[in-house]
């Protein structure tokens, strides 16, 4: 099929992107990467009047590591966060993820801000950030506004983000020096969506937890904060036992549909494995740091 028709604008400021979007509201979308967008207009399943390309607008496209973390610009593809040698280093939770997004023609054209906005609940990123304690910075004619990421998402494809607000940012906090972490995907085949995806992280803390981050993907009407686990890890003594506990307190958080993929059963049993499996790999990086 063929999107209905459109009108295209590529502002060279962001100020011009805000101020469409002020004047178009519902009416107007807003293309990064294109490859969740352009797929629904095809389908019809977005129809905008206005399309407001981000392409030409400076500043977005820049990964930035600052004493409070990484500032990740709306333009940043994936393929960029694949070749990411910072992230090797200090962020092994985004740096796992990466090379799992789709498939190599996505990558090198999709972005993380873009994702995000996106809500798909199979999105791996979503996961990821959520266990990093993340937050969106998105911008409109009357301002700014910072958004945790455990606050922006409100459902499938639905987030906090306003008709009149363009994403603009990501931040992620500078992890401990002590830490690690790590994102585990099941998936039919390379290229697939998530059957399941756990994003863990862990900071230590003289040899307890200090902080854990844990993260669910395709096992719930949007990424899914494993709440519960998170507070079992808390000021624990690492090992197999607080994460066999953990582990099953993960399994309670998801409400995975069954479907041909497998079963809500099977579902679940997996993010048990990919849990503990999770939070094994996170302590031997972070130990090891």
């Amino acid at each position: 099929m063929f999107p209905a028709a459109f009108d295209y604008r590529s502002p060279a400021a962001l100020e011009d992107v805000l101020d469409s979007l002020a004047a178009y509201g519902d009416e107007a979308k807003v293309l990064a990467g294109g490859m969740s967008l352009i797929p629904m207009m095809k389908l019809r399943f977005a129809s905008p009047e206005v399309l407001v390309d981000l392409g030409r607008v400076p500043g977005l496209d820049a990964v930035q590591e600052t004493p409070d973390g990484l500032r990740i610009g709306a333009l940043v593809r994936h393929a960029e966060l694949e070749a990411s040698e910072l992230l090797r280093q200090r962020y092994p939770v985004m740096a796992a993820a990466a090379p799992l997004i789709a498939d190599p023609l996505v990558r090198n054209r999709g972005t993380l801000v873009g994702s995000l906005a996106h809500a798909d609940p199979a999105g791996d990123w979503g996961s990821v950030m959520l266990a990093l304690n993340a937050e969106v910075v998105a911008r409109s004619t009357a301002g700014q506004r910072v958004i945790p990421v455990r606050e922006f998402f409100t459902g499938p494809f639905s987030t906090v983000l306003q008709p009149t607000e363009v994403a603009v940012e990501v931040r992620v906090p500078r992890p401990s020096s002590r830490s690690g972490g790590t994102y585990l995907k099941l998936e039919r085949k390379v290229g697939d969506f998530a059957t399941v995806g756990v994003a863990a992280h862990l900071e230590l803390d003289n040899e307890r937890i200090g902080r854990a981050g844990l993260a669910l993907t395709a096992v719930g009407g949007h990424n899914v904060v494993a709440a519960e686990a998170e507070e079992v890890l808390a000021g624990a003594e690492p090992g197999p036992e607080v994460f066999a506990e953990a582990a099953e307190a993960a399994a309670r958080a998801a409400d995975p549909p069954s479907d041909v993929r497998g079963s809500a059963d099977y579902k679940r049993q997996v993010v048990r494995t990919y849990v503990r499996r999770g939070l094994a790999r996170s302590l031997e990086l972070a130990q090891a740091a």
